[in-house]
């Protein structure tokens, strides 16, 4: 049995497109990212990586740090560098927000004197409390 290759212009399998468009980084990462319910079609998800897919098909697909929702223009026919690749589709992913755009690190971090207070706003704080500080009264 001869397995056929699809007439360029017409629908090719999910993970040869994520791999040809350069969404990941192999074929088999393309394949675990579908089996693993991160990709959808045009609203479904989808759980199978021989699910066709063709011009016009709007694929989202949960990468690891971002989502990105993109519109297939045309199939791939190999892996070509990141200019032809970007041929293959349209990206329509939102701008991220102003929480996604700054890592968890980032997010964790305080301004000064917003978290535990300072010695001298503790001093002020003291004042303002009735008896002495430190006391087992």
């Amino acid at each position: 049995m001869v397995d056929k290759q699809p007439p360029s212009g017409s629908r090719q399998r999910i993970d040869k497109w994520l791999f040809f468009a350069r969404v990941t980084k192999s074929r088999s990462l393309a394949q675990e990212r579908v089996s693993g319910g991160h990709v959808r079609i045009n609203g479904q998800i989808v759980r199978q990586s021989s699910h066709l897919i063709g011009p016009g098909d709007r694929i989202e697909v949960a990468l690891q740090k971002r989502d990105i929702v993109l519109l297939v223009a045309k199939p791939g026919e190999r892996r070509g560098p990141f200019e032809q690749a970007r041929l293959l589709y349209e990206d329509i992913t939102p701008p991220p927000s102003e929480e996604d755009k700054l890592g968890p690190l980032e997010q964790a971090a305080r301004l000064p004197g917003s978290g535990r207070p300072t010695k001298k706003e503790r001093r002020a704080i003291d004042r303002l409390q009735p008896g002495e500080p430190w006391s087992d009264d």
